[in-house]
């Protein structure tokens, strides 16, 4: 049943510490030589509500989160509605436990806490039944009395930390390091005995269960960090020292994370009145000479489109992210969603010249947007990093060495100011910043920053000549208009020779492919591995450039199997839709798998999608979608 893993899920409400408390429990088994992985849900409320976080650990790498989970931490929701709405609402201080009864695995443990649980309550919502039917093994314990022995009952959380440690028999080592590590004085005392206690009664119990927690070791060190973390480290080794926003789930996450960072490398963070002031100021920063972001969400990136095209047509290098979230509108602001690519793509008015990579994983989130600032500097052009609330929220370890790459303050394709005294000029001095075909024989003009002698130019959103002027002479603008565009020939050239982003799993010779971007790459590639182990001949490719798509790599991998399932969260088959686009000659042989209930795929989901394509029957889950092929 547990296939010698652990996958534990900590529930409760928002604002009980639920988050915190998973973080340092991943933590302690990192360090106790396990890889982790989390998941993490959450309501658009900042106190109350379900919410819960799992970890999974394993003593081999983990790649995406697993089918359901065997050990729950029911801790109730002490931040629940007024009772008054119950009729509308339910009982949500009993939502951290009835809403995860699904999901337990059989034969789970299920850990409460009956200091906030009434057992009254609990026996209305049909625990005894569910457990009877799944053979859970049922632990009510008193966690809130435990921890107001020794202070406050917030620390229920660790009460629970040192009742599953003494249940599955893991060492309270590293839990009480971290608690030294984080608290002094007398709340860490306290914390040490609230551990320490939990950990005494619960070793009382009788609790005969199969949970085996695996033991491994890391060869070097580890860290744990999320997608956020990744975003905002790459952006800073590859030179980035000015940053704009306005706070906005998930986007929020990369921009709180910089805004703590940058000054120790002697940058600038400004939060400002929203999203196209947040764009503007950026792009108002590269064009100073700076290296410069900004992002948002779905919403407030909607805003920046105005910035984002002035950026494309004043050939202004900047960076954007886009965190995806469920839309439209509002939508589920806390669910994952990948239904913004199209957005991302086509926003702002006009033919559109920007660079868009998807990451799929903490690694790529690094390297990507390492690149993105490369390729924004070296090409002029704007590049975006999208990517959605499923990276952003979850946690996993990688060697620590992933971030040993050297720095690059490089500003890119900038001229030294005696480099300025050879390059082309108007007859009026004036700098020829927009040249039709510059002198290297590339699409990139030569580019100064103010305060360059000799450097100065116009800098205008309408359509203009080399040194910067308005002008609508239809020779002038096909070719201003040409050498833009042809910079994405220029720059998938680049990538190709240089840093392909793709990522390829399975046996080179499948006989059925499937094609996935962004986060649940993860997740496909541990489907695939599964499929082949039950006869199956699949393999998977993974694409993270979505602008310059990158045909030749996914022509041949579509041209080399008989079959294609593309699998996606949406609604609408976005990046299918973006690669018959691209591909048109093989919309036959692409398929969809779409999920967009709030959630993202499991592993076995995407197993059973597979093999309900082939076999030619429905879905037997409600909450995915196949679409056949063209013509099907």
């Amino acid at each position: 049943m547990t296939d010698n893993e652990l996958i534990w899920r900590i529930a409760g409400g928002s604002g009980d510490g639920i988050d915190s408390t998973s973080q340092n429990f991943a933590k302690a088994l990192m360090w106790s030589g396990l890889n982790v992985f989390t998941h993490r849900h959450y309501p658009s409320r900042i106190r109350g509500g379900h919410t819960y976080v799992e970890v999974r650990a394993k003593d081999e790498p983990v790649q995406s989160r697993g089918d359901g989970y065997n050990f729950l931490l029911a801790l109730g929701d002490s931040f629940a509605r007024n009772p008054q709405e119950e009729a509308y609402y339910g009982k949500e201080e009993l939502k951290p436990l009835y809403e995860n009864f699904d999901d337990l695995r059989e034969g789970g443990v299920l850990l409460y806490d009956e200091g906030l649980l009434d057992e009254e309550d609990v026996d209305e919502i049909g625990l005894e039944e569910a457990a009877e039917e799944n053979n859970w093994h049922v632990v009510p314990m008193d966690l809130r009395g435990i921890a107001k022995e020794h202070g406050r009952e917030i620390m229920r959380n660790t009460a629970g930390i040192g009742a599953t440690a003494a249940i599955l028999d893991i060492s309270t080592d590293e839990f009480e390091k971290l608690i030294k590590q984080n608290m002094s004085g007398d709340m860490q005392e306290a914390n040490l005995n609230v551990l320490h206690d939990a950990y005494e009664a619960a070793s009382e119990l009788d609790v005969d269960h199969d949970i085996e927690v695996p033991e491994g070791s890391h060869d070097e060190e580890q860290v744990i960090l999320s997608g956020s973390n990744a975003i905002s480290y790459g952006a800073i080794d590859e030179g980035c020292r000015f940053i704009s926003g306005y706070p906005m789930t998930p986007w929020t996450d990369v921009f709180t994370i910089m805004s703590q960072h940058l000054p120790s490398f002697g940058g600038i963070s400004e939060q400002v009145e929203d999203e196209i002031a947040a764009a503007a100021l950026a792009l108002g920063a590269s064009h100073a000479g700076v290296k410069a972001m900004s992002g948002s969400s779905g919403g407030g990136f909607a805003l920046m489109s105005e910035p984002l095209g002035l950026a494309e047509m004043t050939e202004t290098p900047i960076v954007l992210v886009e965190a995806m979230r469920a839309g439209p509108s509002t939508g589920m602001p806390t669910k994952p969603e990948q239904a913004d690519l199209e957005h991302v793509l086509y926003t702002s008015q006009g033919d559109s010249a920007r660079v868009v990579f998807a990451p799929a994983n903490i690694r790529e989130c690094y390297t990507q947007t390492r690149s993105a600032f490369r390729i924004a500097y070296e090409y002029q052009i704007p590049a975006i990093v999208i990517y959605d609330q499923k990276i952003q929220g979850e946690l996993r370890n990688l060697p620590a060495s992933h971030f040993d790459e050297e720095p690059n303050a490089d500003p890119g394709s900038v001229l030294t100011e005696e480099e300025i005294q050879d390059a082309a000029h108007h007859s009026s001095g004036k700098f020829q910043r927009f040249l039709h075909e510059p002198e290297d024989g590339s699409n990139v003009s030569p580019r100064t920053v103010p305060g360059q002698k000799d450097g100065r130019f116009l800098a205008t959103g309408n359509e203009h000549n080399p040194s910067g002027h308005i002008s609508e002479d239809p020779e002038n603008r096909i070719a201003q208009m040409n050498r833009r565009l042809n910079k994405l020939d220029d720059i998938r050239a680049d990538l190709d020779e240089n840093t392909s982003h793709q990522t390829y799993h399975g046996p080179d010779e499948a006989d059925y492919g499937i094609l996935v971007w962004g986060s649940q790459q993860g997740t496909v590639f541990e489907a695939v591995d599964r499929l082949n182990e039950n006869g199956h001949s699949v393999k998977a490719l993974g694409v993270s450039d979505m602008a310059p798509y990158p045909e030749d790599e996914v022509s041949e991998w579509l041209e080399s199997v008989d079959e294609a399932l593309v699998v996606e969260m949406n609604a609408t088959a976005q990046f299918r839709g973006l690669t018959q686009k691209e591909l048109g000659k093989y919309g036959d042989k692409m398929s969809s798998l779409l999920k967009y209930n709030g959630n993202p795929f499991e592993p076995a989901e995407i197993v059973d999608g597979f093999e309900s394509s082939i076999d030619g029957e429905e879905l037997a889950a409600s909450n995915m979608k196949y679409v056949p092929a063209a013509g099907d």
